[in-house]
């Protein structure tokens, strides 16, 4: 009998109440709906939702005031916020921000450079005419999350670390092709430069074996005609055929031999890479006829090769171009066959 007489009771004041009190509770409850399902896990309020509950809050019976998801001391935390924007004393301007150019240009000697440290990014950019500090280096540095010079330096890539010895390093293998009628197959000897890329086709045969590849490595040697300075290793697999002798032809000048491990291709990718690009372009799109023929066909690719196939780890250029001419566009081209057209080379009509 209680809580009946209790909701008859509450029924009688809603009936009291004004259409506005009514219609301003609804809206206020339809909008911490909403608010409650946008929020996960816990809602958020922003400015409107904000706004929009201060302003239907005086509308609401003082009962209902202490039922929502704000609270009146939250009201007057936002009333006393926005009171002290209003009032709140504009921050100076400061320094004038750095251009975005010199920004990416931070970015790129630090990422190009591991050893630089803040200062010597900053000498750097004296010297390009950028005059910035270098506290506001390390800032911008620390911003894209680039790590102190230190540290950098120690993380150096395999990438990086076989191009910074590539100038010095000599790569060597064997690869074969089969004849098309005595299907006997013939085995090519070569060697490359990795530093550009320059291949030498050392020696053809059906049956190779270490004196004859001792013989070749005499040969390259003697064609490098004191050039041999410049290598101090030459890397190689296990192969039988490279003997102590073979090695020792390169020793005494001053080459150190590096073998790699045992089925492990990649170790020598450079001379491998070769391998493939000459079976593709050259060996794989022809009949071999005999083991003069092979020799025959394979000088001329390597000679192609050398001087006219562009290379994408020498920015596009052939081994033998030189690096610092910039050839001017031509209204002539001329094309030349070689290998009976299978390989074309291109040059500008004079």
């Amino acid at each position: 009998m209680y809580l009946v007489f209790v909701r008859v009771v509450g029924w009688l004041a809603l009936l009291a109440r004004s259409s506005a009190s009514k219609d301003a509770e609804l809206l206020v409850l339809r909008h911490e709906v909403a608010v409650l399902r946008r929020g996960n896990p816990k809602p958020r309020l922003d400015w409107a939702d904000r706004a929009i509950i201060s302003a239907l809050a005086r509308r609401l019976p003082r009962a209902l005031r202490a039922h929502r998801i704000v609270t009146p001391a939250t009201l007057l935390t936002w009333h006393r916020r926005m009171v002290s924007r209003r009032w709140r004393q504009p921050r100076p301007p400061g320094r004038p921000p750095i251009p975005e150019e010199v920004a990416e240009l931070i970015l790129r000697l630090a990422h190009e450079n591991p050893n630089w440290g803040y200062t010597r990014i900053q000498g750097e950019l004296r010297r390009l005419g950028r005059r910035v500090g270098a506290s506001t280096i390390r800032r911008i540095l620390r911003a894209h999350r680039i790590p102190p010079a230190r540290q950098r330096a120690d993380d150096l890539t395999w990438r990086t670390f076989l191009r910074s010895q590539a100038s010095t390093l000599l790569a060597t293998d064997f690869f074969h092709a089969d004849c098309a009628v005595t299907l006997k197959r013939i085995y090519v000897f070569f060697v490359m430069e990795v530093g550009t890329r320059t291949v030498h086709i050392l020696g053809v045969t059906e049956h190779p074996t270490s004196a004859w590849a001792t013989q070749c490595a005499r040969n390259l040697l003697s064609d490098l005609d004191g050039r041999t300075g410049e290598f101090r290793h030459l890397i190689r697999d296990r192969d039988t055929k490279f003997t102590d002798a073979f090695d020792a032809v390169f020793t005494s000048e001053g080459i150190g031999i590096k073998k790699s491990a045992p089925q492990a291709p990649k170790m020598n990718a450079y001379a491998e890479r070769f391998v493939l690009t000459a079976r593709t372009e050259c060996t794989d799109r022809m009949l071999i006829f005999g083991q003069h023929h092979l020799r025959t066909v394979l000088d001329r690719y390597a000679r192609h090769y050398n001087t006219a196939r562009p290379h994408r780890a020498l920015d596009l250029r052939a081994p033998a171009d030189d690096p610092n001419v910039i050839p001017f566009p031509a209204s002539r081209i001329h094309r030349k066959p070689v290998l009976g057209g299978l390989v074309n080379e291109y040059r500008r009509a004079s």
